[in-house]
């Protein structure tokens, strides 16, 4: 058993895993290297050696606890058949959502479509290298994968007034996406990933009167069907307004904070394991700041089962000098 899933199973509060999240991307030179002769995202995320390679890349470097997967929540949609792009400096442009069309996809062809990601979780899970680690599979949270479909960008600018009209469409694409991610989650499980990790990005934007309806209920039937599989979900529900509730509706297996909580306030409110909160731009700081924001995490969480990580990705303008620096703070903790 890796150490993140003992510390989540077996609520270990003497050994502080870690692994970060965008752990393997931009910041690392190997990573731009092969970016650069690769330019369509999806096409990478769908290459089996080189998202293989990528994987392992930061393991190469640093001593995680863990690999997460080279893939991007995005894949889902793709899987069910809408277009999909990622511009430079701009993010990612999807197709418009044709329902007829999306009904019609049965399991094995999206499991086909999608195929080169299972076979991206067999190779890591086979890897020399992740020996007594953990290899961590993700999807996107059911009202974060509804957003994009919709929205068909990243909503930065917030959500149109007419967002919530079409009912009927809501409700009929929120039942079509839980049931896929349910399959995307069991099919990464059964190629070898030991944890979950559903990402809600956008789990900030829904008002009080819809949360339990696209937030709360979707996400506890995934998190229902995760602990079926008998695999830990950790759920990273960013900027939601009461992480307490969250929990309680949702019931996930571990819980990861974003780096706008007060982890002095979280670790009264919360029993379950929690994961991260530093804020990724800590690791643009000098090491003096770098350190003592880190220490100000594992001291606060000494006696609370705790994963280490940050309270969103790696930025690109990284070093790979601060994170290894890092992993050695949190591995030098007593």
């Amino acid at each position: 058993m890796g150490s993140i899933k003992n510390c989540i199973i077996n609520k270990d509060t003497k050994y502080k895993p870690i692994w970060l999240m965008r752990q393997a991307g931009r910041y690392l030179p190997e990573f731009r290297e092969i970016r650069k002769n690769n330019t369509d995202f999806i096409k990478l995320c769908l290459n089996k050696e080189l998202s293989t390679e990528i994987t392992i890349q930061p393991l190469k470097r640093f001593n995680f606890d863990a690999a997460i997967i080279f893939s991007d929540i995005l894949m889902l949609p793709y899987g069910l058949g809408q277009n999909v792009t990622f511009e430079k400096n701009l993010g990612p442009r999807l197709g418009n959502v044709e329902l007829d069309k999306i009904i019609q996809i049965s399991d094995e062809s999206f499991t086909k479509t999608l195929e080169n990601v299972y076979a991206l979780v067999n190779n890591v899970s086979k890897h020399q290298i992740l020996k007594n680690k953990d290899l961590i599979g993700f999807a996107g949270a059911p009202w974060t994968i509804l957003l994009y479909m919709l929205n068909k960008t990243s909503p930065k600018k917030g959500l149109s007034k007419s967002f919530y009209e079409d009912k009927k469409l809501i409700n009929t694409l929120l039942k079509i996406i839980v049931k896929f991610l349910k399959l995307h989650i069991k099919n990464q499980v059964c190629a070898g990933a030991t944890i979950i990790q559903l990402f809600d990005s956008w789990a900030g934007l829904v008002n009080e009167k819809n949360i339990e309806e696209y937030i709360y209920n979707p996400t506890a039937e995934v998190v229902d069907y995760v602990k079926d599989l008998k695999v830990p979900i950790i759920c990273f529900p960013r900027n939601i307004k009461d992480y307490k509730k969250y929990v309680l509706m949702t019931k996930p297996d571990a819980i990861s904070i974003d780096y706008s909580i007060n982890p002095n306030k979280i670790i009264d409110q919360i029993e379950i394991p929690i994961q991260g909160g530093l804020n990724p731009k800590a690791l643009l700081c000098n090491l003096d700041e770098l350190k003592k924001e880190t220490l100000k995490y594992l001291n606060i969480f000494k006696e609370h089962p705790y994963i280490f990580n940050l309270g969103h990705g790696v930025v690109p303008e990284t070093s790979p000098g601060a994170v290894e620096y890092l992993v050695k703070l949190v591995r030098d903790f007593k």
